[in-house]
């Protein structure tokens, strides 16, 4: 059987990551039937069904996702050996999935400096369904928050967290000032999934008869923070995402006790592209400005 046509392959490659003929020939820079035509094509080359209607659209069939996933693992090394061995600077599409709270929060302030100096990087950022999150096939690198437990992925540890109360200045004058960690039982407590932290951070810190329950639970770190901002209660945050409301004095910080993060943040990607030249350029992009972040603190 002779290999399909690479621009056939890519054609599926797109349809596949998008779901409609007219981004893959957005993508692509064809026409909508330049692209229908190249999945029929290769639907005669291979012998079997790669697309089926499914009401007014067309979706891949079964056997047609499991072979877009080989098809873009293939193209993912073609692309990875030219770029190694033709000499050429690093480039490529490159999709980073980060949660929510972090890419608002951090990335998206730093991401630009990346771009300045990767330029041949298509760069795409996505957000995961939950926080520790690493199933997307479409993903080259995830940074997620978790315990750092993702069996068969490589695994390294970005930062350490360590939670302490931040609030707004303005609503730390409404209550009259904040001089010891009981008085803020006297507001509303902004919880991140559950109420585990709170009771940590508040049994650290000797408060007598808390009810940590009280208060609002969000799902994402962002809405925590933003809700903290506007005023509307007292986040359990850490320094690394709450630094720039920190320094440009929209959160304060009003108590030195910290609790060390049941959970932290980490890279993970698949084993295979641990030697894939932009995981290698993120990754060190990514602790160069973690750390440097650090040192200006």
């Amino acid at each position: 059987m002779r290999i399909p046509s690479t621009q056939a392959l890519r054609a599926l490659d797109s349809f596949a990551r998008h779901g409609t003929v007219w981004r893959a020939a957005e993508e692509l820079h064809l026409t909508r039937s330049a692209v229908s035509h190249q999945l029929r094509l290769l639907e005669r080359d291979l012998g079997f069904e790669l697309l089926e209607r499914v009401g007014k659209g067309v979706e891949l069939t079964p056997r047609g996702r499991h072979y877009a996933n080989d098809v873009r693992k293939a193209l993912t090394v073609l692309g990875d050996a030219t770029v190694r061995y033709t000499g050429k600077g690093i480039g490529g599409t490159f999709t980073v999935s980060c949660t929510p709270g972090f890419a608002s929060l951090w990335l998206c302030t730093y991401i630009d400096d990346f771009q300045r100096q990767y330029p041949d990087v298509s760069l795409r950022v996505v957000t995961p369904r939950r926080l520790d999150d690493v199933s997307n096939p479409e993903v080259d690198m995830f940074i997620a928050f978790g315990d750092g437990n993702w069996p068969n992925r490589a695994v390294d540890l970005l930062c350490e967290l360590h939670f302490t109360p931040l609030c707004s200045p303005a609503l730390m004058n409404r209550m009259g000032g904040l001089s010891k960690p009981v008085d803020l039982l006297r507001g509303t407590l902004l919880h991140l999934g559950d109420t585990e932290d709170w009771s940590r951070w508040l049994a650290l810190s000797k408060v007598e008869n808390p009810n940590p329950d009280a208060g609002i639970v969000f799902s994402d770190m962002n809405l925590v923070m933003s809700a903290a901002i506007a005023g509307q209660g007292i986040a359990l945050g850490d320094e690394l995402t709450g630094r720039k409301a920190l320094v440009d004095g929209r959160l304060v910080r009003p108590f030195e006790q910290a609790i060390k993060a049941p959970r932290s943040y980490f890279l993970v990607h698949e084993h295979g592209k641990t030697d894939h030249p932009v995981v290698t350029a993120f990754y060190g992009w990514i602790k160069a400005q973690l750390a440097e972040a650090e040192r200006r603190a």
